[in-house]
């Protein structure tokens, strides 16, 4: 981000915040738990080539669970059956293997915790003082979870997260469905409105959305890949938001 002054987000109507990697470094967690699950799996079948983090970014990241799971194992050239969320983790399906991949998330969370970005605090403090609405989109099952943990649950009146968008058939990011959702949900205008994500699908969501305007944070990805998905600013750290 330049010099300039950051722009005023108590001047919209609302600021949507993915979670992720936005609110949380629960992304470093996320990753972590896909790698370990995705190498022993790629051990166990054969498949080359090798799992990478570059895969996280490029199938996982931002995407529903299992719709993740089905798009890097396409990636490989396989193709499993899709199942049903209540698959135990042994299942050779798409949801067995999205909840195999949600044991070792858990564990992880429940071991070490998770503490939200000093500067996204800074940033909600800001906007609650301003009385800006808020509220979080998230394609993860555990954004409750790890909003509770984080301490930030009471901060948002609004979590559409995997839970709501697999009940109601919304479709993954970077389809809109998820952020025109939770616009819904809080009864504001995308075009008045701010959206905030780290991924590369979720920036194509809100661009797509038409969100008058959407930030990018840098956490790894790259800062011209989310401007190429449709950021119209980017940022290392949500500190750089606050006045």
């Amino acid at each position: 981000m330049t010099a300039a002054a950051p722009p005023d987000l108590t001047a919209y109507d609302a600021v949507l915040f993915d979670l992720d990697g936005v609110l949380t470094p629960t992304a470093e967690v996320h990753m972590h738990a896909w790698r370990t699950m995705f190498e022993d799996l790629f051990a166990a079948w054969g498949l080359t080539p090798a799992y990478t983090d570059d895969d996280y970014f490029a199938y996982l990241d931002g995407k529903k669970r299992y719709d993740g799971v089905a798009s890097l194992l396409r990636s490989r050239d396989v193709e499993v059956p899709w199942g049903d969320p209540s698959d135990p983790v042994e299942a050779d399906t798409v949801c067995g293997i999205g909840n195999r991949k949600n044991v070792v998330f858990e564990r992880v969370l429940r071991t070490d915790g998770i503490a939200a970005y000093p500067g996204s605090l800074a940033l909600l403090d800001v906007l609650e003082a301003a009385g800006t609405p808020v509220a979080v989109v998230s394609s993860s099952k555990n954004a409750e979870e790890v909003l509770r943990v984080a301490g930030l649950r009471d901060r948002f009146p609004v979590v559409m997260d995997g839970v709501i968008a697999e009940r109601d058939h919304l479709a993954s990011k970077p389809a809109p469905d998820v952020f025109l959702e939770a616009a819904r949900m809080l009864g504001v205008e995308p075009a008045r409105s701010v959206a905030i994500e780290d991924a590369i699908s979720g920036v194509e969501s809100a661009a797509s959305g038409g969100f008058s305007l959407v930030i990018g944070v840098d956490r790894g990805v790259g800062a011209s890949a989310l401007t190429d998905a449709g950021a119209h600013l980017v940022v290392t750290d949500l500190q750089e938001l606050v006045p």
